[in-house]
């Protein structure tokens, strides 16, 4: 995906959706997706950072893979809603920069 907007991704994704009679989930499916798929980012997490290890037979997964999963299942979210991702990223970070502005102590360079 290097390189890629996220217009790209939405568009990627959408082409690999429309190429099956299901289509997009409804959005309560949607969201128990993108719930499950947080939960394993979180068993990674913890594997890797917390107390819980791996079992021996446990199947390798990655951070990274998971992530990856998550940012699926938003753009089929945010596709199957109509919602443009770049907009919605834009609209979060006025947000954050406007409300936020002050919250955190800011390093000296910037």
């Amino acid at each position: 995906m290097s390189g890629k907007s996220l217009s790209d991704l939405q568009k990627e994704v959408d082409q690999y959706i429309s190429q099956f009679e299901e289509g997009y989930f409804h959005p309560l499916s949607m969201l128990a997706r993108l719930t499950e798929e947080v939960g394993e980012l979180a068993r990674e997490v913890n594997h890797r950072y917390g107390e819980k290890k791996k079992k021996p037979n446990e199947e390798e997964n990655t951070i990274s893979n998971e992530l990856g999963d998550i940012l699926f299942i938003v753009t089929c979210f945010a596709n199957s809603l109509g919602i443009d991702l770049e907009k919605a990223c834009e609209e979060v970070m006025n947000k954050y920069e406007t409300r936020d502005a002050n919250r955190w102590t800011r390093i000296k360079e910037y």
